[in-house]
Formats: structure tokens, sequence, C-alpha cells
């Protein structure tokens, strides 16, 4: 009321606005029922104290414009009833939806800004302090349901989440036991923030005084509409304080604080409220008939001495909304008296215009206040306003003061519209430090977000990247795999560049098997360099002297073909790995093949007419050896022609390394040569253990039985192992492999002839050999052999 009468004073008082011209003014009392408030404007309109519609006994002046305020409903009745006339009407109350509908209100304009920067600068508030868990307490009606919708389609956008959202009802329409409801809920939740939009006059002033002195432990966001006092109590208690409260930018009018450092009952003795205040605080005596002071006690006090709670010398947003209205009304009747000035002069100083003829000035108002901010009627939407953030600190219980502690401008890029003082900020009781408002805490890198089942996005689970996956931030979705040739630290926070390996010479692994095949190969060349020796000897000679170096030389090389697996691969070394293996291995199993038919033909021909003497004769078992090679040399060919073995890497079987290794190109192919020389080996074993019970004197049938019995375990055995090995430990497998079956060969069948020949060498001689052959007949066979 004192920023209206302050504003039309000033105009006044302006000789370049409406000069020659006074504004006057009436002021009526709004009640909350609709009914009266359609029965007050109805008697407004008539002038009289008895109901008379369209009828006017106004004569001395009439109005030009009607300012109604903050209840929504008032504004709604006289919309509906001005509009019949198309008088002119400015609400100065918060902007609401409804009434900016123009085919239903025509003639009313809205003051306020609308409230779509609040519900922007919470959001950017939010985000700036990593909150994303809020409870909302909206007041039930279109405006709520406007906020709302804005503040959800923000707030989806920048992931926050509501744990709940509760309507508050108007004035009255709340029971006390829908209030204890809602308040046992409200305590029960888990959010810690929560955003207030509401009229003070809704139900929420029931839900202030129950909260009064409840240690809440929450922080509030509201809006400039709840920073309202009344006469009896105080709007923020101490379950409020720290209470952030977000209001549409208005510029502070100086003249305005000296004008209300001023006022008094003396000055305005037809204001009652005046005389109320001072009569309540300065023992003023007043009439009782008109509630007028009596007694000049006018120079007694000032407005600025009384409580906050009672009145605030500041200027509200609903008393700039006040001021601005005035002023634009004063704009649109200067005009449209400077427009009948031109036409024709005016009589006794009336207006000399109906109302409605205001509307097309009025609607094209454009000024700049005494704040300096413009003014412009011309906008059917009106342009974003910006906001300012003030914390209330009202600790201990009844401070009252207002700090502002940030803006929020819409107009800026999106990183630069939030300006905000943390320092400045006293939090809510109970909140030390910056409160974290969220339903689960960050997830730290190295971590993914899991969401719990039922619950919000906002609430999660922290769960452990999978191996070779990382997250390098906080929140993640996702977990992001790292490339084939790098691997994940242990904390899964970045992805580290893998060491490129390989059996080496230099390992301890590598050292120790090439150490073992150069002392094997050396071994059996030891071996042969004994048999060719004593290569007269009758030891030597029963057992195919030839063969037997054959079999030594192929040994030699079994051994020393496990050295193209160890060092850096190449497409060479690859390739002679296979052939060399499947060749040399082919010639010495093949070998035991043709010992072991040797035997069994010595000790089958028993006539010297029969044919298997003559194979024997003819050495016919000796053309195993290249029959037998020929047929793995072409299966080597085949392979190598289709699919040969080539360099490959394997960067998953041990963490942190790519290991370089040789692929065998076609598998196929490779177990044809693994099957073939299984296939000989199985022949060999048979034919050996057949002839295994053959005269112990001339028969190594059975340590070729065991020779071969060593070799299919070793490479039945290397099958399984072989391909539940990775990496490194895959080669060394093969390598043992083949060590193992060539010493189990050269073992087999060559130590005991060297044990006979180093050292029992008495028996290695034709008598005694003579003595040994069995009584039962079995000379004959000697003599064959001898013949050999």
């Amino acid at each position: 009321m004192l920023a209206f009468r302050f504003a039309i004073e000033e105009i006044n008082m302006n000789s370049n606005l409406l000069p020659n011209t006074s504004l006057g003014f009436d002021l009526y009392k709004i009640f909350y029922h609709e009914h009266l408030v359609l029965k007050n404007s109805v008697t407004w309109l008539s002038g009289l104290n008895e109901n008379t519609p369209n009828y006017n006994c106004r004569k001395e002046h009439k109005s030009v414009a009607v300012l109604t305020g903050s209840f929504r409903a008032a504004s709604f009745q006289f919309g509906t009833l001005l509009d019949l006339y198309k008088f002119p009407q400015l609400t100065f109350g918060p902007f609401d939806p409804v009434l900016s509908d123009k085919r239903q209100f025509s003639s009313l304009y809205q003051m306020a800004s609308k409230d779509s920067p609040l519900a922007l600068a919470m959001v950017s508030l939010m985000v700036h302090f990593s909150w994303n868990w809020v409870g909302l307490l909206i007041s039930d009606d279109e405006k709520g349901f406007q906020f709302l919708s804005e503040l959800r389609a923000e707030m989806k956008r920048n992931k926050i989440c509501t744990e709940f959202v509760n309507l508050i009802a108007g004035p009255g329409l709340s029971s006390f036991k829908e209030v204890e409801m809602f308040q046992s809920n409200f305590i029960a939740s888990s959010a810690k923030l929560v955003i207030i939009y509401a009229d003070i006059d809704s139900s929420f002033n029931l839900i202030f005084n129950r909260w009064r002195h409840l240690f809440t432990q929450k922080i509030w966001l509201t809006t400039s509409r709840l920073d309202t006092s009344t006469t009896k109590k105080h709007f923020l208690f101490d379950s409020f304080h720290g209470t952030l409260v977000f209001s549409h930018r208005h510029g502070e009018i100086s003249e305005f604080k000296t004008f209300t450092q001023t006022v008094n009952p003396s000055k305005y003795p037809d204001d009652i409220y005046l005389s109320w205040l001072w009569w309540m605080f300065y023992n003023c005596p007043v009439s009782e008939s008109d509630c007028k002071i009596l007694k000049n006690c006018s120079s007694q006090g000032s407005l600025e001495l009384l409580p906050w709670y009672h009145f605030d010398v500041a200027m509200s947003e609903e008393s700039h909304n006040i001021y601005n209205a005035v002023y634009a009304v004063a704009h649109a009747l200067h005009e449209m008296l400077v427009q009948q000035v031109e036409t024709q002069p005016l009589r006794d100083g009336s207006t000399g215009f109906p109302p409605w003829q205001l509307h097309p000035i009025l609607k094209n108002v454009k000024f700049h206040n005494s704040a300096g901010h413009e003014v412009d009627m011309t906008q059917k939407e009106k342009v974003r306003s910006e906001v300012d953030i003030l914390n209330f600190w009202n600790f201990p219980e009844g401070l009252h003061l207002k700090v502002k502690v940030g803006n929020f401008s819409p107009h800026f890029p999106p990183e630069d519209q939030l300006s905000l003082s943390e320092n400045m900020i006293d939090w809510a009781t109970g909140f030390s430090q910056t409160p974290h408002c969220v339903c689960s805490a960050s997830c730290s890198p190295g971590f993914r977000k899991s969401p719990q089942e039922g619950k919000a996005a906002c609430c999660f689970d922290c769960t452990p990247c999978p191996e070779n996956e990382i997250s390098n931030g906080t929140d993640m979705d996702h977990c992001m795999k790292c490339p084939d040739h790098q691997y994940a630290n242990m904390e899964r926070i970045h992805c580290i560049e893998k060491v490129v390996t390989f059996l080496a010479l230099e390992d301890n692994l590598g050292k120790t098997l090439v150490c073992t095949a150069l002392g094997f190969s050396v071994l059996t060349v030891v071996v042969l360099g004994i048999f060719i020796k004593h290569r007269d000897t009758p030891i030597v000679k029963a057992n195919n002297r030839d063969l037997s170096y054959i079999l030594l030389i192929s040994l030699i090389f079994c051994f020393l073909c496990s050295l193209p697996y160890i060092g850096q691969p190449s497409t060479a070394t690859c390739i002679l790995q296979q052939t060399a293996f499947g060749v040399v291995f082919t010639v010495a199993v093949s070998t035991v093949l043709a010992k072991t038919v040797t035997v069994v033909l010595a000790f089958k021909a028993t006539s010297p007419g029969r044919r298997m003497r003559w194979l024997l004769v003819s050495g016919a078992p000796n053309f195993i050896i290249p029959i037998c090679t020929l047929i793995q040399v072409t299966f080597c060919g085949v392979w190598l022609g289709t699919s040969p073995p080539f360099v490959d890497t394997d960067a998953h079987s041990e963490h942190g390394h790519i290991i370089t290794l040789c692929n065998k190109g076609s598998l196929t192919a490779f177990y044809c040569v693994l099957g073939y020389l299984g296939a000989l080996a199985l022949a060999s074993f048979t034919v050996a253990f057949l002839a295994r019970n053959l005269p112990d004197t001339f028969n190594e049938a059975k340590f070729l039985t065991f020779s071969m019995l060593v070799f299919c375990s070793v490479w039945i055995t290397f099958l399984p192992v072989y391909h539940s090995a990775k990496g490194k430990v895959m080669v060394a497998v093969e390598i043992f492999s083949i060590l193992a079956s060539s010493a189990g060969l050269l073992g087999c069948i060559f130590a005991p002839k060297c044990y006979i020949i180093l050292v029992r060498s008495e028996k290695n001689c034709v008598k005694g050999l003579r003595d040994r052959v069995d009584s039962r007949g079995k000379q004959a066979k000697f003599e064959d052999l001898k013949a050999l």
C-alpha cells in the first residue's frame, strides 16, 4: 500500500509526467471469499452501497484502471467482470498462467515476470553443488503445476531425481490430520533438500506452525512469495534458518526508503493501519470509533524501528510490481491526454474518455523506472528476468538477515549464468559445511553405477569395473574397455600400454629349456660316439647298427628342433618350428618302427627259404623310413601351401603383456601332422608289444615297447595341457613335450645298451651271447643274426 501511495505522490510531483493533472486512488480490502470479491467489485463499479449492476452514480470522477493483488481469486473474479466492460486491470501478484489467456482476460495485464527463471536458477544451483535428490512441496493450483512442469523438465535434463512431490492445498483446505500425515512422511524422507513453491496464504502456514520448533535438518529452497511477514508470527523459524530464497531481481528505489522514514499517522491520518501500528508499538492512544490517533505522537518512532515480522521497509517484489503498474497507467494516461489536447481541450480536468480507450496505448507503453529497469508492456511473453539468490539468517531466532549470496542471469551462456559466493552462505542448523543432498554417494573412478531395482535413477550402487575396463570419472554409467594393446591398472582408472613379450632366451624358463635341449643333444652325440666306437661289438651289430645311427642322429635333431621355439618369433622360425618338428620326429618314429619290424622278422624267419628271411636279408624294413617320411613331407607341403604358420600376438593370456607367438595357421593340418606321428608311434608300440616275449639276448622289443609307451604318454598328455595353457606357457608345454618324448626314446632304447657296452663289457661278446641262447632250439636264429 505504501509503495502504491509512494508511486502516485512521485508522479504527482513530476512536472514532466501528467502535468496539471493529479492522480487519485481508492483502496479496497479484498476478502478471501470469492462471492465477497464479486460483490465488492460490483459495489465499486456502481458507486453505491447497494449492488446495482450496469449503473454508475459517480459524477465527480472516474477510474481509469484497477490494480489487483496477489490473491488469485480476486484477480480472476475482477478480470471476469471487468473484461465485460473492457476495463483495464493490472495485477501485481505472481505471474499466473491462467490470467495470461487473452481470450478470457483481454483487458488484464500482468506486471510480474514468469517463474521460469526461478526453476532454471534452482536447478543450476543444484547442479553447482552436485545435488540430485530433492523433495518438492508445490501449491495445488495452475501456477504450481506450471512451475512443477518447468522444474521437472530441467531436473530431468540434468539427471536430478525427486523423492516425493506433495501438493499444498489452498487456505483452509487441509485438515490437521492431513498435515500430520504429511509431516510424518516428510520427516521420514531421506531427501535433505526441499523446494517450496507456494503462497504464504496457503495451507503451508499450518505446516509452519507445526514445524516452528521442529529440528528438520533440511535445506530449503523457496521463492520470495513465501518471504512475507504476518502480524503475529515469524515466517522463518529456527528450522528454516539458512533457507535459500530465489527472487526476481528488481532495483532498489532509494527514494522509497526516505519515504518510509517520514511516514507516520499524522501525515496520513486516514490510514488506520498506521494508527494501529503506532498504537501497538508506540503507545499512541486512538479513538475506538474510527481508530485514529487522538494525541500527537507522530514524532515518536518510525517504520524502520518496527520489528521486521511486522513491517519490512525494503521494497518487496510485489511492491515493485505495484510501483511499475502505477507508472504504466500514468504513462498511458499521459499519452492519451496528449492526444486529446492535440484534438480538443479538456474540460474541468476530466479525462474525457472511457477507460477502454486506454488499451491501445497501455499495451504499447515502454519506459524505465527509477531503478533503471526497463518496463515493456508490448511483450506478449515476459522476458526472462534475472534472479537474485538470498540467504536467510535467523539464528538466533528473529535475526532475519537477508544476505545476497548470488544471482542467476538466463541471458548469459550456460556456464556463466550462475554466480555464487559460497563462503557467504550460512547453512541450515545441523550443517557445518556444504551438505551432500544425494540419494547415493558418488562412485569414484574405477567404479560404475549399478541401478537399484525399483528406485530412481539417482539411487545406485557402486560396482568395480570388470577386468581390463576402466572409468576415469565420477558417477560413470559404464566402464570403458581398454584397447587390446593396453590394460587397466589396479585401480581401474586408466589404461597402460602392454609390454610386448615372448619366450625369450633371457627368461629363466627359456634358459632352462635351451640348456636342457643342448644337454640332451650333447648326450645323444656321446651315445652316437659310443656306438660308432663299438660298432663291431655284438650288441651294436645285433640291434641293427645302421638304424641305430639313423635314430641317434634324428634324436639329435629332435632335441635341436625345440630351439626355434625360443626367442622372438618370425615367419621363418614359425615355419621352421612346425616343419622341422614334423619331419624330424617322423624320421625318429619311423626308425623305431623299422627296428621293431626288423626284430620281428629276425625271430619269425626260422627257415632260410621263407619270404620273411628274404625281407630281412634284403633290408626291406629300412625302406619304412623314407616312405613314412615322404608322407609326412607331403602333409607339411600341403600345410605350407594352404595356410602356413605365421607370427601372431596374444593380448589376453597374460595380464599386462602382449605375447608374440607363432600361430599354427591351419589347425587341421597341425593335427594331421601330429596324428600321423601318433599313428606311427601306435604302430611301433603294437609291433613291439607283440614281440616282447622273444628271447632276451637278441630282443630289444621290450625296450622299443617301453619307449613308445613313454612317447605316446607324453603326447597324449600334451593335448589337454596344450589347450589349457596360454601364452608363453603354451610354447613351453610344446617344447617340454618335444624334449620329454625325445629323451624317452633315447633313454629307453639306448641306455641299456650303453650300460652293457660301458659297464658289463663281458656280456658284449659272441661267447657271452651263445651262453645265453635258449636251450629249446633257437640256435638257428642265432646263426641268422650272426650272418646279419
